[in-house]
């Protein structure tokens, strides 16, 4: 198991901290008890803007220390504003309370955009034609512009997988690399084909 996987969260606010982190051995020798008590488990702690966070290794370890961190706070008549126990998702590089993280793909996606595009050149103007076709049949959105055509994907792996059947190059695409096109908003997952002349 990782090195401090776990941690308590303890807001106090900017005011609130001073008097927690000297009891904890950070700012002062008082409570020197508790300081030596948390390093002989190995405990770190850190504050950052009105919040202290102490680390640990596992939940009982934390739970532990979890008890007479209440008490110091009782002694010093602080109340905090959040005592929560986090646990760290190694998977999703996020702590367990906290909200997932917007995936831009899907951003790009809901706004009706591909995040993806792939370029692909074609030999002249009738072949770039037949293959929008044939990938407008295959479920892409597809924009033609006289011998290339560019085909939105929802994923970049999608992406590049086309890319490397139609010798293509992978992009990435969404509203702002066509906002400078007039009359062309490209919303690529709308089903809109183009049949413009050369750009």
């Amino acid at each position: 198991m990782a090195r401090d996987d776990w941690r308590l969260r303890i807001e106090l606010g900017a005011a609130g901290t001073g008097g927690l982190l000297s009891r904890l051995g950070l700012w002062s020798s008082d409570a020197r008890e508790l300081a030596d008590e948390l390093k002989d488990h190995r405990l770190a702690v850190t504050e950052d803007n009105g919040t202290v966070f102490i680390y640990a290794s596992s939940s009982l370890e934390l739970e532990q220390a979890k008890g007479a961190i209440e008490e110091e706070l009782r002694e010093l008549d602080t109340a905090p504003t959040a005592l929560v126990t986090e646990h760290w998702l190694e998977a999703k590089e996020r702590w367990d309370d906290e909200p997932p993280a917007a995936d831009p793909d899907a951003e790009v996606l809901a706004r009706g955009y591909a995040p993806w595009e792939v370029r692909i050149p074609a030999r002249d103007h009738r072949a770039a034609r037949e293959l929008a076709d044939r990938l407008e049949a295959e479920g892409y959105g597809v924009v033609r512009r006289w011998s290339f055509v560019i085909a939105g994907c929802a994923t970049e792996e999608q992406a590049r997988e086309l890319a490397a059947r139609l010798d293509g190059e992978v992009e990435p695409g969404g509203e702002l690399v066509w906002e400078g096109m007039p009359g062309n908003p490209f919303a690529i997952f709308g089903g809109f084909g183009d049949t413009g002349g050369p750009i």
